[in-house]
């Protein structure tokens, strides 16, 4: 594996800073899974997070856009966005089933108190960063 280069906008710092007490270790959590997820995949050399819709968001060549976001009106929980138009979320509900709760074809939403399924998760996030790569297999590559 070759040194990921990972850009950021500095807005995004400034998104993840103005994160409530009580979510923000969550959200760093979940950004660093994607840098970690992105760094493990060999044919990745260059990530950037940005932001998309005013969430965080991170984007590669080969990829789909992956956002992520927690939501005043639903404090209870954040989640991890995808291209709705894109096959990622049904195909995650056929390979994980209810390790995940969904929203739509859109999201996969996770409680605040709950503990993410982190490798399940980290294939979710590696089918989305290579998705040009794999959306001709069946189960994307998962």
């Amino acid at each position: 594996m070759g040194e990921l280069k990972v850009t950021t906008n500095p807005k995004v710092d400034a998104v993840f800073a103005n994160y409530p007490y009580f979510v923000k270790e969550k959200m760093q959590q979940l950004r660093e899974l994607v840098i970690e997820t992105a760094e493990e995949i060999e044919e990745i050399s260059h990530i950037e997070e940005t932001l998309k819709w005013g969430e965080p968001s991170f984007i590669t060549k080969k990829g789909s856009t992956l956002r992520m976001d927690w939501k005043e009106k639903t404090p209870n929980q954040y989640a991890i966005y995808f291209q709705c138009s894109s096959r990622l979320v049904t195909t995650f509900r056929l390979v994980f089933g209810t390790k995940f709760e969904y929203e739509g074809n859109r999201a996969i939403l996770f409680q605040t108190n709950q503990k993410i399924p982190k490798n399940a998760l980290k294939e979710c996030i590696k089918a989305t960063l290579t998705y040009h790569n794999v959306k001709h297999l069946i189960t994307l590559g998962i």
